[in-house]
């Protein structure tokens, strides 16, 4: 009783007394759940979240400037052996892990089920996405005979789905003592008037907390302190749908080594001034990301004085971090991003509604806010060719058939 009155306080203190209806229509079992569910909200982050949805974000272009990088193409002999000199020992004396967040669905790509368990149409047979990761670890394996830890993020929604797609597929050939899977975070839902939505399972409905949320995930669920244990020095973390991404690359490691930085990233060149990429940047002396949504126009065209874009370096989910370096953010807020979508609820009596038109909001934390807590970042320009093959959306950009040419095209060149 004295959890259904605290849970019911906190209704009334943030004016969510709509909830309080439900708690008397529920069976004893639900309403066990949802007032637990209830006092593990925290109301007063919520009431600040919404409260920044009114915000216009607002970026002071004086502020901002351009952030050095190195082009993997224009190292010479010397650099490049160097580095992947420091990048390879670091891998073979078992210092390296590898952390591929796979939270999302397949919604875009019109996949029912979690993105990783998605196929690729490639060499008529096709592979999943979580196929071609492991086959990247596995070869990286081999070349520096190594035992990569791969660890997998997934979401409450997708967790059970992709642990039997893996168990079923016997991980694709990786050893199972090797890949470690964990839970990201998830933060409630609400709509424009900023009042909680009760989703079918007559819970209140919740989402992932966005690929930012992976520092506290890490540390919570334990595969942080599992890595330590394991004496892991550097964790690279990426995403389940790039088809070329290097998941060890010696170069950039041995880079951010050499350079002794504690986070490093590579980067592609933006297509075009209006490609819907982030860039990254120098913003109060300190590197930054800018969504594509974010960046006035004037300095999406802006160019430097070799004729190229001056904000052109593309954010590819392809992140390197020291262990240090992910336990401090791992204790930090990261910024939180609102996102206005559409998200079916049940009404006041029982009937499920489903929008056609955005009606509230998620709230997103993204890795490259964690960068403004550190002075540096070595940045390694690669080919959009060689690095970037995204599957995202079900036709045009970012999709399989932009996926599979990439992806075919490559390893022809790579045989």
């Amino acid at each position: 009783m004295d959890k259904m009155q605290d849970a019911i306080d906190l209704l009334k203190a943030y004016n969510q007394e709509h909830i309080i209806k439900w708690l008397d229509k529920l069976e004893e079992k639900e309403r066990k759940e949802l007032i637990n569910q209830i006092n593990s909200i925290d109301f007063h982050q919520l009431s600040e979240l919404y409260q920044s949805t009114k915000k216009e974000i607002e970026i002071k272009e004086n502020k901002i400037e351009e952030i050095k990088y190195l082009d993997k193409a224009k190292l010479t002999k010397e650099q490049k052996e160097k580095f992947d000199t420091l990048g390879e020992e670091a891998i073979k004396n078992g210092q390296y892990a590898v952390v591929t967040m796979a939270g999302g669905q397949g919604t875009r790509l019109e996949h029912p089920g979690p993105k990783g368990t998605f196929k690729l149409d490639v060499y008529g047979k096709g592979k999943y996405l979580f196929e071609i990761l492991a086959e990247n670890l596995k070869e990286a394996n081999k070349k520096y005979n190594a035992n990569i830890p791969w660890y997998i993020m997934t979401s409450k929604e997708n967790n059970e789905e992709t642990c039997k797609f893996l168990e079923k597929n016997n991980y694709f050939g990786y050893d199972k003592e090797s890949l470690i899977i964990f839970t990201q975070g998830e933060l409630p839902l609400i709509d424009e008037e900023g009042k909680l939505l009760i989703g079918k399972n007559k819970k209140i409905k919740q989402a992932s907390d966005g690929n930012g949320g992976v520092f506290a995930s890490l540390r919570t669920s334990g595969a942080l302190a599992d890595m330590k244990e394991r004496g892991i020095k550097w964790v690279f973390i990426g995403g389940v749908d790039n088809v070329l991404l290097k998941m060890a690359d010696t170069t950039l490691l041995g880079m951010a080594i050499d350079k002794n930085v504690e986070i490093a990233s590579k980067s592609v060149v933006k297509a075009s001034p209006s490609e819907k990429v982030g860039v990254f940047c120098k913003m109060n002396g300190h590197p930054k990301v800018i969504e594509y949504t974010e960046l006035p126009e004037k300095m999406a065209e802006e160019l430097d004085e070799n004729g190229e874009l001056k904000y052109g370096e593309s954010h590819i989910m392809c992140n390197l971090f020291t262990i240090d370096a992910i336990e401090k953010i791992s204790k930090e807020t990261l910024i939180y991003h609102s996102a206005h979508k559409k998200n079916s609820y049940l009404d006041e009596n029982g009937k499920e509604i489903i929008p056609k038109e955005p009606n509230s909001y998620k709230f997103e934390a993204f890795i490259f806010d964690a960068f403004e807590f550190f002075d540096d970042i070595a940045i390694l320009r690669g080919k959009r060719e060689d690095d970037f093959a995204p599957v995202k959306n079900k036709e045009g950009v970012d999709s399989p058939k932009t996926a599979k040419e990439l992806y075919e095209k490559y390893w022809e060149r790579n045989k």
